[in-house]
């Protein structure tokens, strides 16, 4: 398999330099060159397994590059004893109704699900392609991303990771989670500005050739932990599955019957993982972008115009204050 930038699909590069490099030189995504769909069989075997099991037999699909001992060791290392229960996604049911927590890890954040896994992903790639640069790991926050990242990372040999967040456009536990993190290798921001300030200004970086040739001259790496990265999407697509099998195990659906899934949604990183999930075979029926004021995506899927340029509204749902998705 194969990723390819989306805005050039004449380059590609295994799924290890995906990872590595977070975001192509054009400003891309990279996305596979195709999706595994899985067949009925298959899928009824998925949905019998525990979260790690079935994150090593999903990611394995992905990267093939890697053996399937290496990635069953980092799934298990990934979702252990850092989660307080044992399981990492548990689902509350509530009449027709169900709830997937997705809040169980080290910072309360379901960032926590990738951010957990994409650091020990990190690290397998750049042994796999060679890399012996230094990694710096810019991270463009609303919020939740910001401290998962910082926790993920802390501390992680031949890597750093500094968080740019909106100065106002956090909560007060959010900000205080982010300034007062532990780890030698981690630094935060604040940026006079809204989130897609900060996203733009570090997209920018990423494609300012002079400074890539500056940083590669002084053995830097540059690399994202935000959902542009398909190694923060991929540990995503896997609690779709999980979401589903908890169905099936409580009784609410039988195996085959079409759910929907209605998803919080600002930079549209967590539902495009939903629609991987669809790819691959998952029996879903909908994909329902739930949005705050900022409501530009769902505007975009009723009206089908895009129009970023509206006053951006502060919320009570930071996270979700956001009117350029990446995604």
């Amino acid at each position: 398999m194969r990723y390819q930038s989306t805005r050039d699909v004449s380059r590609s590069v295994s799924g290890a330099e995906a990872i590595v490099r977070g975001l192509a030189n054009d400003g891309g995504l990279y996305v596979p060159d195709a999706i595994p769909r899985l067949t009925a069989a298959e899928l009824l075997k998925l949905i019998q397994l525990g979260y790690s099991d079935l994150a090593f037999c999903i990611t394995k699909l992905f990267l093939p590059e890697f053996s399937e001992t290496e990635i069953y060791d980092l799934t298990k290392s990934a979702y252990g004893s850092q989660f307080e229960s044992g399981d990492p996604a548990p689902m509350v049911t509530f009449g027709d109704f169900s709830f997937l927590e997705l809040w169980h890890g080290p910072t309360c954040a379901f960032k926590d699900i990738a951010l957990q896994y994409l650091p020990r992903l990190l690290t397998a790639s750049l042994e796999w392609v060679g890399e012996t640069k230094r990694v710096t790991i810019l991270v463009a926050t609303s919020g939740d991303t910001g401290k998962a990242a910082l926790e993920g990372f802390r501390d992680v040999e031949g890597t750093s990771v500094t968080v740019f967040y909106p100065r106002d456009g956090v909560s007060d536990v959010q900000k205080l989670q982010m300034t007062t993190q532990e780890g030698s290798n981690v630094r935060v921001c604040a940026v006079d500005g809204n989130f897609d300030d900060v996203q733009t200004g570090v997209k920018n970086l990423f494609s300012d050739v002079i400074l890539r040739d500056e940083l590669d001259r002084k053995g830097i790496l540059l690399s994202s932990a935000n959902s542009i990265n398909w190694g923060r999407l991929l540990p995503q697509i896997v609690y779709y599955f999980h979401a589903y099998a908890s169905l099936v195990r409580y009784g609410k659906i039988k195996p085959d019957d079409k759910v929907n899934f209605c998803v919080p949604t600002g930079n549209f990183g967590n539902i495009l993982a939903g629609y991987l999930a669809r790819e691959m075979g998952l029996p879903v029926n909908r994909l329902i972008c739930a949005s705050n004021d900022n409501n530009v995506l769902a505007d975009f899927f009723e009206t089908g115009v895009y129009n970023r340029e509206r006053e951006l509204k502060l919320t009570t749902s930071p996270s979700m204050d956001i009117l350029i998705s990446s995604n």
